[in-house]
């Protein structure tokens, strides 16, 4: 069997893995959770869970990557004998998420498009991203377009692939969004009734807590949002991380390389908010906030639109810079699959990518279809209303994601003990700052609150307290 090769240092790695992590959902999910939660509130609670759930998490997974030396679907087996079906549903959480990850990049690569085409006025109109996602054609070759280079990338390898394309994209990233967070504050704009609106101003909005209102069962609701985020940010407990753990060297100090990619990470979700928020605030008010998930593909070009001459660049950089988010999250998905195929079936990365990039370039085609020969209308346990997209989406991200974190913080907290991973992440003599940290939470906390997510997510909880 060919060798799945690795990274070339902790460079390599920490920018691998936070591509992974930066992606839509940054860009995308974090900054409407933060309007609809309470502004400054919801970011309080979320950076308290990055330093503690998160961390545990992203810990976890690596530590049982780099240990084992294997993919998802047979870590677990040789952690644990008789947990290989943890690794199977992990495995499974890639392979869900793959079937509408290129749909959305496909969206994406929709507008950067039409922003060089045009002046953006176009993609502002109020049907513009329904009448696309309806069409019976362009969603699927938007899609395909997608599919194919996050297959290329996939198909050069650990080093030459995924490691190359990390170390040039996000960096550019990263200046990007600092650039558009920077020039979010200096926008000002007199509405109709001569009102004022300032950056600044929508920066407050942003970042003061806003708890008008909030009762205990609100503030569940927004702790909640932001341990879901957890899972769309640092993309723990779908494989990724083990998988990439497994290409990390043995000389390389995991310890530093979880903090940076928590730091990383992070850090371009505040921003993603700093540059979202105030923008949308300035030309759309407080209602332009409530936007959800349409926020970037709705409310943002109509934001853009109101910029004059500037907005068709602004708007052109900014769907570069989600592409970019977009194309490396994908790639860490395909990886993941890639990777556990490989082992499974002893094949190529070569032939295994082809034929793996074939099968989800078909899923995106049924996915697109989903929004017009195959429309339907489905109510989740959670009682959202769901199309195809939504309940592939529903099924890994609220279902299987918390699942897989509960059974994993047994294994690791009760069963093999947090001393197995604690030990590797000290294999190459440095002190594991918080080990105390991570035995509290893998052991006691996060077993008690995965198991209120998973219930939450599923309906099951309100259905018990209703």
């Amino acid at each position: 069997m060919e060798s799945k090769g690795g990274f070339s240092g902790r460079l390599g790695f920490v920018l691998a893995a936070a591509g992974s992590a930066v992606g839509v959902g940054n860009i995308w999910r974090f900054p409407y959770l933060a309007a609809r939660d309470g502004g400054g509130l919801f970011i309080i609670v979320y950076l308290i869970l990055v330093l503690t759930f998160g961390f545990t998490l992203l810990t976890t997974d690596i530590a049982i990557g780099r240990k084992t030396q294997q993919s998802s679907i047979r870590a677990y087996q040789t952690v644990r004998k008789g947990w290989g079906f943890l690794g199977f549903f992990t495995f499974l959480v890639p392979v869900f998420i793959m079937t509408y990850y290129g749909v959305i990049g496909g969206w994406i690569s929709k507008y950067i498009v039409t922003y060089v085409v045009s002046s953006g006025e176009q993609a502002a109109g109020d049907t513009f991203f329904t009448d696309f996602i309806t069409a019976q054609y362009a969603p699927i070759i938007f899609a395909l377009i997608f599919v194919f280079f996050t297959a290329l990338i996939v198909f050069r390898g650990v080093e030459k692939g995924i490691e190359k394309v990390s170390k040039f994209i996000m960096p550019i990233l990263l200046v990007m969004i600092v650039f558009i967070s920077i020039f979010s504050l200096t926008l000002h704009h007199e509405d109709a009734s001569g009102t004022v609106r300032t950056g600044l101003q929508g920066l407050a909005v942003y970042l003061i807590p806003n708890v008008k209102g909030m009762t205990a069962q609100g503030f569940m609701q927004v702790l909640l949002d932001a341990m879901g985020q957890l899972f769309f940010s640092l993309s723990v407990s779908m494989g990724i991380m083990i998988t990439y753990g497994s290409y990390v060297k043995k000389d390389v100090n995991l310890g530093h390389s979880v903090g940076m990619i928590e730091v990383f990470d992070t850090v371009v979700a505040l921003l993603a908010g700093l540059m979202i928020i105030p923008a949308v605030y300035v030309f759309s008010g407080l209602e332009g906030m409530a936007g959800g998930p349409g926020l970037i593909f709705i409310s943002l070009p109509k934001v853009f639109v109101s910029m004059g001459a500037a907005g068709k660049w602004f708007g052109l950089i900014f769907f570069i810079m989600v592409a970019f988010a977009a194309l490396t999250s994908c790639v860490s998905v395909l990886e993941t699959i890639v990777a556990n195929c490989m082992e499974i079936f002893k094949s190529s990365r070569g032939k295994t990518t082809v034929i793996l990039s074939v099968i989800y370039a078909a899923a995106s085609l049924l996915i697109c279809l989903g929004y017009n020969k195959l429309y339907f209308e489905l109510t989740l346990p959670n009682g959202a209303t769901a199309q195809l997209l939504d309940v592939m989406d529903y099924i890994s991200n609220n279902v299987m994601m918390p699942a897989i974190a509960f059974l994993a913080c047994i294994l690791i907290g009760w069963i093999v003990t947090p001393k197995w991973v604690i030990d590797e992440m000290e294999l190459t003599g440095d002190v594991f700052r918080r080990k105390k940290l991570y035995y509290i939470m893998v052991r006691f906390v996060m077993p008690v609150m995965m198991a209120a997510l998973f219930l939450q997510s599923t309906g099951i909880l309100g259905k018990i307290m209703g």
